[in-house]
C-alpha cells in the first residue's frame, strides 16, 4: 500500500495566539487572577496562531450546541471537500476510481455522516464503501490511513480517500472553569486533511505502508477524551499524558519495530502527532530523538495548533513537500488519542 498523496485544507480565519486569549479572557468573564492564568497557560503552549472555522466574532451568537453543530456540519463539509480534491488531484486519481472513504471527527455529530453528503459532491461512485469513525480524537489520522492500508490489503489496484476534519473552536465551553479546559482553549486548532491511499499495483507513486500497530492502554478510558451532553463537547485531558508518551509509547514504538526486524536507529523519519508542547517534549525525550527530529512537528503546532485527528496528517503533508525522502528511508507515523491508545505505521520512502 502506498500513500500517494496528502492535502490539507483551513478556514480563511487566522487568528494570532494573543488576540485569542485576550478574547477568552473575556468570554469567560475572567478575574485579575484568572485571566493571568489563561494568560500564563495559552503563552505556554509555543502556539503563534490558529485557524477557526467562524469569525471570532460570531461565536458569542451561537447559543448552544444546536447551533454550534450546525456550524461544525457546514464548515466540515465545505473544509473536508476542499481537502479531498486537492489530494485526488495530486494523486492523479479521478474521483470515480475511489474504492472506499475513511472519514474521521471528535467534534461534531452527524447523520447521514460527513463522508455520505460528500459522495455526490465529490463525483464518486454509488457502490463506494464508507468507513466512517468516532471518538479516536488525535490517534484517528495515524488510524484512518492504517484502516485504509487494511481495506487495500486485498485489493492491490484499489484506492481509500482519507478525510479527517476538526472543528475544535465549536467546542468552546465558557462556563467550565478547569484547568483542562482553560488549556485546551489555547491548544487546538480548526482544520482538515485528507491522503489518497493506494493498493501496491496502482500506478500513482507514494511512501508505502510496511505495517501498522494499534495499541491499547487498559484503564486508561479517563486520561483523554469528551464528556458529551446537552452542553456539548467538554475537554477530559488528563496530566497524564506526557507520562504515557514518555514511559509507555517508545517500547511500543520499539516492540512494533523489532517485529519487522528493526530497531529504532533505522528510523529516519519522525512523523509525530504534536498533542501539545509537553507532550511532543516528553516524546522527543522518550524517543531519545533531537528537535530537529521532530522539528516538522513543532513548526506545525506553532503554526496551527493542534488540529486533532488532522495534525499527523498535516504533518505528513509537510513532511512529503519539503523532502520526498531518499529511496529506501524509513520512517514512523505515530498518534495517541482517547482509550488511552496508540497508532504506529512504518513508511517505506
Amino acid at each position: 500500500m502506498k500513500i500517494a498523496a496528502v492535502r490539507t485544507a483551513f478556514p480563511p480565519h487566522w487568528y494570532d495566539q494573543a488576540t485569542l486569549t485576550e478574547h477568552l479572557v473575556r468570554v469567560f468573564g475572567a478575574d485579575e487572577r484568572m485571566a493571568g492564568r489563561l494568560r500564563s497557560l495559552h503563552a505556554n503552549t509555543g502556539i503563534d496562531g490558529r485557524h477557526l472555522v467562524l469569525p471570532l466574532a460570531a461565536y458569542g451568537d451561537l447559543g448552544g450546541f444546536t447551533a454550534a453543530n450546525a456550524a461544525w456540519l457546514q464548515g466540515a463539509l465545505t473544509l473536508g471537500e476542499h481537502a479531498c480534491r486537492d489530494a485526488l488531484a495530486a494523486a492523479g486519481v479521478r474521483p470515480e476510481e475511489v474504492d472506499a472513504i475513511v472519514f474521521s471527527t471528535v467534534t461534531g455529530l452527524a447523520s447521514p455522516s460527513v463522508d455520505a453528503r460528500l459522495v455526490t459532491r465529490l463525483g464518486l461512485r454509488p457502490d463506494v464503501k464508507r468507513l466512517p469513525l468516532f471518538g479516536l480524537g488525535c490517534a484517528a489520522g495515524a488510524a484512518a490511513v492504517s484502516r485504509a492500508a487494511d481495506l487495500l490489503r486485498g485489493n492491490p489496484d484499489g484506492v481509500v480517500l482519507v478525510l479527517t476534519v476538526e472543528l475544535c473552536s465549536l467546542t468552546l465551553q465558557p462556563e467550565d472553569r478547569s484547568i483542562a479546559n482553560l488549556i485546551s482553549t489555547g491548544l487546538f486548532g480548526d482544520g482538515a486533511a485528507a491522503a489518497v491511499v493506494v493498493g501496491e499495483r496502482h500506478r500513482a507513486a507514494g511512501p508505502r505502508i510496511a505495517a501498522t500497530r494499534s495499541v491499547f492502554y487498559p484503564d486508561t478510558e479517563d486520561v483523554m477524551g469528551w464528556q458529551i451532553g446537552a452542553h456539548g463537547f467538554r475537554i477530559v485531558l488528563s496530566a497524564e499524558v506526557p507520562t504515557v508518551a514518555r514511559e509507555r509509547v517508545p517500547a511500543d514504538i520499539d516492540a512494533f519495530l523489532r517485529d519487522q526486524g528493526l530497531q529504532r536507529g533505522a528510523i529516519a523519519r519522525w512523523i509525530a502527532h504534536p498533542g501539545g508542547p509537553k507532550v511532543l517534549q516528553a516524546l522527543q525525550d522518550g524517543l531519545g530523538v533531537s528537535r530537529e527530529d521532530l522539528a516538522v512537528s513543532w513548526r506545525c503546532l506553532a503554526r496551527a495548533g493542534n488540529l486533532s485527528s488532522a495534525s499527523v496528517l498535516m504533518i505528513l503533508a509537510e513532511t512529503l513537500q519539503a523532502n520526498p525522502g531518499a529511496p529506501g528511508e524509513l520512517g514512523v507515523m505515530l498518534a495517541m488519542g482517547p482509550g488511552f491508545c496508540s497508532e504506529f505505521l512504518l513508511l517505506r520512502f
